[in-house]
């Protein structure tokens, strides 16, 4: 007689694994999380919402690519989940919404409950930064699908925003505009598809500063968003993920960025152009506010770390 655990499923490891995590996911919580980790779906109480006028959802799902390799390769999983976090976040504060609730997904080929107790870890670190509760998650084991060291991640996240104070404002934004650049930790969790293939051809060993984690960027934008007139979250396509942001007759115009630290490593060990560059890379900004010239100064008294890169043309 054949059982579930024989085709590579543990039930039971999945179950434990679930009652250790409970405690920590649950440093998480707020009074508005009405149930525990167990229940079908997750409860969170939004009558806060009646003080906004017209009060929005925004929602967004990413994952964090093929950095899980990267951290597979190093043995390092405890900053993964920071990413996985950053990822779903900052996509949801270039909306200027506040985050305040997320869910994770993570499959493997078979559990290892130490590697997912650190990625678990990370998560929390990071929804402890963004000022969100973990309230659900799932757990897979997905033999035949993942070999059994592989494994793969997915975030979901939901925030709110009053409705006349959704970003990008794209009626606002002029031809003069200041781009303004927010500094990344990296190369944040976009390009390790070609990061890696760079270092294997190149016969380079991975690094940890490979890892550095994801920059979450919902204080800044949330401190700012009164100002700016939209952001942009620099991810997979790089700077071209401003277009986005701006009016159908309005593109943005770069400074010449100089590439420093690991980005002028990857940039010559891969004979990339600077057109490669900023299509693939954050190349130091991972997050891009538009703002009027008027009010730079404003926006750099609270943001004193960001640069002009470029403006509205």
């Amino acid at each position: 007689m054949s059982s579930y655990k024989d085709s590579g499923v543990d039930v039971d490891k999945g179950d434990e694994f679930v009652s250790d995590i409970t405690p920590l996911v649950q440093k998480t919580f707020n009074d508005n999380v009405l149930n525990s980790l167990g229940g079908f779906a997750s409860l969170y109480n939004v009558s806060w919402l009646k003080n906004y006028n017209t009060p929005v959802i925004v929602s967004a799902t990413d994952g964090v690519g093929t950095k899980v390799e990267v951290a597979r390769a190093l043995n390092k999983f405890d900053t993964i989940g920071i990413d996985l976090v950053a990822m779903v976040v900052n996509d949801i504060v270039a909306h200027g919404a506040k985050p305040f609730l997320f869910l994770d997904y993570y499959a493997s080929g078979k559990l290892d409950k130490k590697q997912a107790t650190e990625v678990l870890q990370g998560i929390i670190t990071g929804c402890n930064i963004a000022g969100c509760s973990l309230v659900g998650g799932e757990t897979a084991e997905m033999p035949g699908v993942y070999q059994n060291q592989t494994f793969d991640l997915a975030g979901f996240g939901v925030g709110a925003v009053e409705y006349s104070e959704i970003l990008p404002k794209k009626d606002e934004i002029l031809r003069g505009d200041w781009l303004v650049g927010l500094p990344s930790s990296g190369f944040h969790s976009n390009g390790y598809s070609l990061i890696r293939k760079i270092f294997a051809d190149k016969n380079l060993p991975l690094t940890e500063d490979l890892l550095t984690p994801t920059k979450i960027y919902v204080n800044e934008c949330l401190a700012t968003r009164h100002i700016v007139k939209g952001f942009a979250h620099i991810t997979g396509g790089g700077f071209s993920n401003i277009r986005r942001i701006l009016p159908n007759h309005l593109r943005p115009m770069m400074n010449s960025i100089k590439f420093s630290g690991i980005f002028e490593i990857i940039q010559r060990y891969g004979n990339l152009t600077a057109w490669d560059m900023y299509t693939t890379f954050n190349c130091g900004y991972g997050m891009v506010a538009v703002v009027d010239r008027e009010r730079i100064d404003e926006f750099r008294n609270i943001a004193p770390m960001s640069i002009v890169i470029g403006e509205v043309q």
